[in-house]
């Protein structure tokens, strides 16, 4: 039940705050800190703006919505939904521009309890770190998640995935 309530606040955010523009479609593969494989199937919108733009690149963006799956030892799989501010510096180039991004937001999961872990509760803060390149419409790079409630409830064993993303625009 939570999960569904957080995906609907996060959908009528979306209809507030993301301009009237196609998303674009993300999937990732990889792993958890606890190498437990992990999938990613994501949306996202860019943001309408760029900030100081030169002949070096420019600061942008991206809001992303996303849902993964974590593929766990014998019934404990667990599922999670995202929404995230995500901030990118894309570097000048011609035809392939390397770019670098960072962004927190929030999570919900299914389950408290993963793996060894324990997160204390489905609530939970995602903070990603990131690198790639964009290239005719399409953009492949790596992320780094890290899942925490940051201590607002106890334990607080949080999580990390480390996939390889591709993302196509329309």
């Amino acid at each position: 039940m939570q999960l569904r309530s957080l995906a609907v606040i996060a959908a009528l955010s979306l209809g507030v705050v993301v301009p009237a523009s196609a998303a674009d479609v993300t999937f990732a593969v990889g792993q958890s800190g606890e190498s437990t494989m992990v999938y990613r199937l994501g949306a996202q919108f860019d943001f309408a703006s760029s900030w100081w733009q030169s002949d070096v690149g420019r600061l942008t963006g991206y809001w992303d919505v996303g849902y993964t799956y974590w593929d766990g030892d014998e019934g404990s799989s667990n599922h999670s939904i995202s929404f995230t501010p995500v901030f990118v510096y894309e570097f000048a180039g011609e035809a392939v521009r390397p770019y670098i991004e960072a962004g927190i937001g929030v999570a919900a999961f299914a389950n408290t309890e993963f793996e060894d872990q324990d997160l204390g509760s489905s609530f939970q803060f995602e903070d990603r770190i990131g690198l790639g390149l964009r290239f005719s419409g399409q953009e492949v790079g790596v992320r780094a998640i890290h899942y925490s409630n940051a201590g607002l409830q106890t334990p607080n064993d949080g999580l990390e995935s480390y996939t390889l993303h591709y993302r196509l625009s329309f």
